[in-house]
């Protein structure tokens, strides 16, 4: 049994690398169907509180990991003290390191053609010998309904072991919760932009602004028009919102 906390409406596993991988391989092994993590942030408790559809997925998902340091901060107020945050580039990249000796297959859904390639040649030149089961690029778009049972079909033929979906946020993971049912694979993760960060298309903020909960500034410099909305105005509103949850929950201990 993982241990959690609720932040929020979302209910938070403090887990690290090694317990999620641990978790992965006991789920890879049984052959299990349709397990999904979610790789959590400060926008997946914001959408989780305001968007009843994502707190829908947030439920029903297997794991939910603390990416953004908030959560590690918010994790050690609650008695778990974590010593890093479990992002889902570094959980990618540690699960390709014990990929080759697990025999576990891999299946990449998202991204673009060109970022998916570069991906695959760069994840093979560092661990030669993982097993690649496929990958899809959807067109940015809605896709009809039989192209989504095609995609299905390709990922369940595929006979993959872990299924990393790199759609971003907050359409990952819906579509993690509409397809866990349908899609025969033991282990599928929503991992944001890692397919980017690994690939190299774009680059990962210092380790010392990551460690200190600043990679959401450096992100916000290099694509303001894109996430000022993200970080200016969801930041606040989730730091004001913890901060009534926190008074709330030690004014009920106290009394």
């Amino acid at each position: 049994m993982n241990p959690v906390f609720t932040l929020l409406e979302m209910k938070v596993n403090p887990v690290q690398y090694s317990q999620i991988l641990a978790q992965m391989d006991l789920w890879i092994r049984n052959q299990d169907k349709g397990r999904y993590i979610m790789v959590a942030n400060v926008q997946s408790v914001m959408e989780c509180h305001k968007n009843l559809l994502y707190k829908k997925a947030a439920d029903n998902a297997d794991l939910i990991v603390p990416d953004g340091m908030p959560l590690v901060v918010v994790g050690h107020w609650r008695g778990f003290h974590l010593k890093q945050r479990a992002d889902g580039p570094g959980l990618m990249a540690e699960a390709m390191k014990i990929s080759g000796e697990k025999g576990w297959r891999h299946y990449f859904y998202g991204g673009t053609p060109e970022t998916i390639k570069v991906l695959i040649e760069r994840l093979l030149t560092q661990w030669p010998d993982i097993q690649i089961a496929g990958s899809y690029a959807p067109p940015f778009r809605p896709l009809t309904d039989e192209e989504d049972k095609d995609a299905v079909k390709q990922i369940n033929n595929s006979n993959a072991d872990v299924l990393w979906v790199g759609l971003g946020n907050p359409k990952q993971e819906l579509w993690l919760w509409e397809h866990h049912d349908r899609v025969n694979v033991p282990v599928m993760l929503g991992i944001g932009q890692a397919f980017d960060l690994l690939a190299g298309v774009k680059k990962r903020a210092p380790v010392w602004m990551s460690n200190i909960g600043l990679e959401w500034f450096y992100r916000l410099v290099k694509e303001p028009r894109r996430l000022w909305k993200r970080y200016l105005i969801n930041n606040p509103w989730f730091i004001w919102l913890v901060i009534k949850e926190e008074i709330n929950l030690r004014s009920g201990k106290s009394s």
